[in-house]
């Protein structure tokens, strides 16, 4: 399953992908508002849980690498998790490489994405979770017009560090 606009592919992350992924995950600067950054093995590990066959039903990421078409270049990834099966509501993720950043990019990916959430597996919603000091993921996510609903208080620790997260939601307004 391969999406794509004028600027962009997603990919079906695959084994050729593992040393962005690690090198996302590994980090300080992109984990600064994620997690505490993965050791080599902890990414290791986790990007075998991402290559798992996936499914409505599967508890882990549908995880696509963000490819540039102009360039063939692999600059991050993005991806997709049902949390809630009864009503069909997805959480959207996404890291991109540092130079990435601030060029529109994430912008194409997540528009890529919620299209595959509402036009393809017809989920309901989508909710993200960032960090209150991440302005450019939630910047990113107003953007795309979802909707801030909630701040959770010391909701993720960060180098030891509790912070705050905020929680977004779009809505399907497809009928």
């Amino acid at each position: 399953m391969n999406l794509s606009n004028n600027r962009v592919k997603l990919v079906r992350l695959d084994e050729s992908d593992y040393e962005l992924f690690v090198q996302l995950r590994t980090c300080p600067d992109i984990m600064e508002h994620i997690y505490t950054p993965f050791t080599e093995q902890e990414a290791k590990e986790r990007f075998n849980v991402h290559l798992k066959p996936w499914s409505m039903d599967s508890a882990e990421w549908l995880s696509f690498t963000i490819v540039l078409l102009s360039t063939d270049e692999k600059v991050g990834d993005i991806g997709l998790k049902i949390v809630d099966r009864r009503n069909l509501i997805g959480e959207v993720g996404f890291m991109l490489k540092k130079e990435s950043q601030g060029l529109g990019i994430g912008t194409q990916a997540l528009s890529l994405i919620k299209e595959l959430a509402f036009e393809r597996l017809n989920l309901k919603a989508l909710t993200a979770v960032c960090s209150v000091n991440n302005s450019a993921s939630y910047s990113l996510l107003e953007k795309h017009d979802f909707a801030r609903q909630e701040c959770r208080i010391a909701n993720t620790l960060i180098n030891g560090q509790y912070v705050d997260d905020y929680v977004y939601r779009l809505e399907n307004n497809v009928k």
